[in-house]
C-alpha cells in the first residue's frame, strides 16, 4: 500500500505550515497543556487520543467556549456507547455561532446564491438581528428546551435563522430538503413530533419552479403536534391558512437571548439513510457539536474570519449541519441553493468564483462528473482565492486527485474526508501541514482513535479491516429518538467489537499514517476469501468513458457459490458489445486482481440512490437475494424508485 504512492501529490511549504491555525494550536499546547512541541501532525494526533481528556479541555481553550456554569471534569463517563461529557457545564451552540458579530456586524456571515441571482449578503448584525426576533416569537409560541422544531427548507438564508434561534431556545432543530417527498419526510418528522415547522412553497432546481405547497399541505396534516407552520414564500405565494408569514417572525429589532443547557442537551436530530428501514433518528448535543465542529472546522479546515466556506450541499444531509458550523470559526457561509449541474456541469466551480470561497467542498461523484464533461476549472473560472478542494459522499478515486492536481490548480490542497452522519463530523481527511498522497485520506482527526481491525479485534497497517473508533468522540449521537433502552444504538455500531464504535466501512490505514476508504462493509465483495470494496471497483470501471455509472454487489447463493455481478449505467450512444465487455474486465483484471473480475456484467436504466445521492448496494443485494421489494428497501429514502423494479425483475428471472 505505501510503495504505491511514494512521492506526495502536494506537499504544503513551509510558510503554509506556520501559517496553519494547527500549528498555532500545537506550540500553544505544548506550552500549556504537555502536547509534544516536536514531531508535527503525527506526534499530536498521538497525544490527542492519548491524553483524551487533556486534548478537549485544551481545544475549550484555544476556541474560548463560555461555559456558563463549569464542568466537573472533561470526561465523567469514558464507555461507549454512553460517554458524558464534560458533565456540569452549560453553554449555547448558537451564542457562538453570533460571536462574529460583536466584532465584525457588517462584514457577511452569508452569502446566498441560486440559479437566478449572484451572491446576496447577511451581515453578521442581520443575521444576530432575526435570531434574536425569531427566537423571541419561538418563545411566544410556547416552544420550551427539548421542543422539536422542523425545516422543509432549500440551502437558503432562512433555514440557518431557524436552526439558530431554534438552538438559542434550546429547541431540537431537525431538517428536509424540500426535495423529499411527503413520505420521506414523515418518516423522519413524525418520528420526533416537531411543535414548529417552517416551510416553503416551492424551490427552484435545474431552471425550473418546482411547487410543494400540496406537500406541505399533507405535512400539516400528518403531523398532529403542530403548533404553528411558518411559510416561507421563496416562489412568491401568499401564505396558506393558518400559516405564520416568516417576515412577521423576524422583522423586530431583539437581541437574541440564549438559554444556557447542559452539554449534552439535545441540538439537532439527523436521520440515517433508511434504506432498509425507518430511518435512524440520530440525536446530538450542543455541546458535543460545538466542540468537535470547532476542532473539525478551525484546526482541520483552517478556517477563520479571513475565509469563505462553500459545500454543495442541500437540509438534508449532515454536510449542511457542517456547513453552517463554519460561522463558530467567523467564516462567512457560502450557500447555494440550486442544482449542482445547471446551467452546465461547471455550475459549482461558478459558484466558488463569484463567492471568492476559499473552501470548496463538493461531492467526490461531481468531481468525476467534470472529468468526464472535460471542464476545465482552471481556465475557465477564477479560482485563485480557492486554497483547499474538500470532497466527500463517496471516495475520491485517483483519477479525481490527479484531475483536481492537474485542472484546477498544481499548489491545491485536496482534502478528500470521511465520517458519517451518525457523528456529523470526519473521522479521517484534511490536515492542513500534511502532504496528500493520491487516492488517501491525509489522516485521522485529533481526538479519534481510528483504527483498522480484523475480524478478531487485532489492529491492522497496510491491510484492509473494519474501521473503528476505540475512544469516545463528542459529536457521537447521545442518544437515538425512541429508542428508550437504547438497543438500537447498540446494535447500530457496538454490537461486532463491545466498547468500541464499528463504523461499516472498509479501511487501510498505511505505514505513513493516512487513510484509505474501501466502501462500505456491510456490501463487501468477498471472493474466495479475500475481501474488496466496491469503491475500487467503481474507480476502475468508471474511467471509461463509455460507463456512466456502476453498481457491483456479491450475493452468497445457498449451494455455497457466490455471484458476482457489475452492473453498468452506459453513456449516452455506447452499446454493451463484446468489445466493451471484454475491456471492462481486462480493467479490472489488470488493474485490481483476476479476482474481482465479475461473474456477469448487466447493463441496467440506471443506478439508485439514496436521497443524498449514495449508491444504495444492500437492498440491491437483499432484492437478488429473493427479497420482496417492500422488505428490501424503505421506498421513501430512494431517489427513483422505478430503477429497483429492473433489479426485481432480474432477481425473479434468476430464483
Amino acid at each position: 500500500m505505501t510503495s504505491a504512492n511514494p512521492s506526495p501529490l502536494w506537499q504544503p511549504d513551509a510558510e503554509r505550515i506556520a501559517r496553519a491555525q494547527i500549528s498555532a494550536f500545537q506550540s500553544w499546547a505544548a506550552e500549556h497543556h504537555g502536547a509534544p512541541a516536536e514531531g508535527g501532525y503525527p506526534a499530536l494526533h498521538r497525544w490527542s487520543v492519548d491524553e483524551l481528556e487533556t486534548f478537549w479541555k485544551a481545544v475549550t481553550e484555544w476556541f474560548d467556549v463560555r461555559f456558563s456554569t463549569p464542568y466537573a471534569r472533561v470526561l465523567g463517563d469514558r464507555a461507549m456507547p454512553g460517554a458524558a461529557w464534560f458533565p456540569g457545564a452549560t453553554l449555547n451552540y448558537a451564542e457562538h455561532a453570533l460571536r462574529a458579530a460583536d466584532t465584525r456586524a457588517d462584514e457577511p456571515a452569508l452569502l446566498h446564491v441560486d440559479e437566478t441571482h449572484g451572491p446576496r449578503p447577511v451581515t453578521w448584525a442581520e443575521l444576530r438581528r432575526q435570531v434574536g426576533s425569531l427566537a423571541a416569537e419561538l418563545r411566544a409560541l410556547g416552544v420550551r428546551p427539548g421542543d422539536r422544531v422542523s425545516g422543509y427548507l432549500p440551502n437558503i438564508p432562512q433555514a440557518v435563522v431557524a436552526l439558530l434561534a431554534t438552538a438559542a431556545v434550546g429547541g431540537v432543530w431537525t431538517s428536509c430538503a424540500p426535495d423529499f417527498g411527503a413520505r420521506s419526510v414523515l418518516d423522519r418528522f413524525q418520528q420526533v413530533e416537531p411543535v414548529v415547522l417552517f416551510t416553503v412553497d416551492g424551490y427552484r432546481y435545474g431552471g425550473k419552479e418546482h411547487d410543494r405547497r400540496d406537500t406541505v399541505a399533507e405535512l400539516r396534516r400528518e403531523l398532529p403536534t403542530l403548533r404553528a407552520v411558518v411559510h416561507i414564500p421563496v416562489l412568491g405565494t401568499a401564505a396558506p391558512e393558518g400559516a405564520l408569514e416568516w417576515a412577521a417572525l423576524t422583522s423586530a429589532d431583539v437581541a437574541p437571548t440564549f438559554d444556557q443547557v447542559p452539554f449534552d442537551h439535545p441540538l439537532w436530530v439527523l436521520y440515517s439513510s433508511g434504506t432498509t428501514g425507518l430511518p435512524k433518528a440520530l440525536v446530538q448535543s450542543q455541546g458535543g457539536i460545538l466542540v468537535e465542529h470547532l476542532k473539525q472546522l478551525g484546526l482541520h479546515c483552517d478556517l477563520g474570519p479571513e475565509d469563505r466556506f462553500f459545500w454543495y450541499t442541500s437540509t438534508g444531509w449532515m454536510m449542511w449541519n457542517f456547513l453552517v458550523s463554519g460561522l463558530l470559526t467567523g467564516t462567512t457561509v457560502v450557500l447555494y441553493d440550486g442544482s449542482p449541474g445547471y446551467p452546465d456541469t461547471g455550475a459549482q466551480w461558478s459558484v466558488a468564483e463569484r463567492t471568492g470561497a476559499t473552501l470548496f467542498g463538493t461531492s467526490a461523484a461531481y468531481v468525476m462528473a467534470c472529468r468526464k464533461a472535460d471542464v476545465h476549472p482552471g481556465r475557465d473560472y477564477d479560482l485563485s482565492r480557492v486554497q483547499c478542494v474538500g470532497t466527500t459522499g463517496s471516495p475520491l478515486p485517483p483519477d479525481g486527485f490527479r484531475w483536481l492536481h492537474d485542472e484546477v490548480r498544481e499548489d491545491l490542497w485536496i482534502a478528500s474526508v470521511s465520517g458519517g452522519t451518525d457523528v456529523c463530523s470526519c473521522f479521517a481527511g484534511a490536515v492542513p501541514t500534511l502532504p496528500v498522497h493520491i487516492g488517501e485520506l491525509q489522516a485521522p482527526g485529533l481526538g479519534t482513535d481510528l483504527q483498522s481491525w480484523d475480524p478478531s479485534g487485532t489492529p491492522l497497517v497496510d491491510e484492509v479491516g473494519e474501521l473503528v473508533v476505540t475512544n469516545p468522540m463528542p459529536s457521537m449521537p447521545i442518544h437515538f429518538w425512541n429508542d428508550p433502552d437504547g438497543t438500537r444504538y447498540h446494535d447500530s455500531y457496538f454490537d461486532t467489537y463491545p466498547g468500541v464504535w464499528r463504523h461499516g466501512d472498509w479501511i487501510t490505514l498505511t505505514s505513513r499514517g493516512s487513510v484509505v476508504i474501501h466502501g462500505r462493509s456491510d456490501s463487501t465483495l468477498n471472493r474466495q476469501g479475500v475481501r474488496m470494496g466496491s469503491a475500487d471497483i467503481y474507480e476502475a470501471v468508471e474511467r471509461l468513458p463509455e460507463i456512466k455509472e456502476s453498481l457491483v454487489v456479491g450475493i452468497e447463493e445457498p449451494d455455497g457459490g457466490y455471484w458476482m455481478p457489475l452492473f453498468v449505467q452506459l453513456a449516452p450512444g455506447a452499446t454493451l458489445d463484446e468489445a466493451l465487455l471484454a475491456r471492462i474486465k481486462r480493467t479490472i483484471r489488470e488493474q485490481l486482481s483476476p479476482r474481482h473480475v465479475p461473474d456477469e456484467v448487466i447493463e441496467v436504466p440506471g443506478v439508485p440512490h439514496t436521497l443524498t445521492g449514495k449508491r444504495i448496494e444492500v437492498p440491491v443485494k437483499r432484492l437478488l437475494q429473493g427479497t420482496p421489494l417492500e422488505k428490501a428497501v424503505n421506498p421513501g429514502s430512494i431517489d427513483n424508485l422505478d430503477l429497483l423494479r429492473f433489479y426485481e425483475d432480474l432477481a425473479r428471472e434468476r430464483l
